[in-house]
């Protein structure tokens, strides 16, 4: 099964973002990009990829560590960005620092347990919204994100995401940890 790990956001930190970004929709060349659903946005800490149920078991030991040996930081919504004309993302602001030490531990413990995360940059926590496959500029995207700052929240909790594929693609929750217990 494919997973990650990652931190979900709180559903009225997801209002204002759905506030947000519904303008985004009206901008020229918005009908072909592949704009994820709100009920998939997080913040992915580590992509595991393909993950065989054997490996489950560590997996799931490794990760309940990892989250016991962090405390819960504060983050918040802040601006947009992207990753060249590939992905349009929200950005995080508060205790980032301390959310790319939950990945990196998260990280670790995927190693640990057979899986071997891919990760081919420095950890930059956002939450991607859209994806374009060529064709459309997202600076403006970005640009029009620039003046975001959403309500401080307290990211407390790790999940175990799976992705399930299309024709019936979505996100399915395997599991939860609280983070520093």
């Amino acid at each position: 099964m494919r997973l990650f790990a990652a931190v979900l956001p709180p559903s009225g930190v997801a209002d204002e973002l759905d506030l947000a970004v519904s303008p985004l929709h009206r901008l020229p060349g918005a009908g072909r990009l592949r704009w994820t659903e709100r009920a998939g946005w997080h913040f992915t800490l580590a992509f595991l990829g393909e993950v065989a149920d054997a490996t489950l078991p560590a997996l799931r030991d490794g990760l309940a560590a990892a989250a016991r040996g962090h405390a819960p930081c504060e983050l918040r919504l802040s601006g947009g960005g992207r990753f060249g004309e590939r992905a349009l993302w929200a950005g995080a602001a508060g205790d980032t620092g301390r959310l790319a030490e939950l990945a990196d531990s998260v990280q670790s413990a995927a190693r640990q347990a057979g899986v071997d995360p891919a990760q081919e940059h420095a950890y930059t926590p956002h939450l991607t919204l859209a994806r374009s496959r060529g064709g459309v500029a997202l600076g403006p995207y970005a640009a029009a994100l620039d003046g975001f700052l959403g309500t401080p929240w307290s990211a407390d909790t790790l999940a175990l995401v799976r992705s399930h594929p299309a024709p019936d693609a979505h996100y399915e929750t395997m599991a939860t940890w609280p983070l520093g217990r």
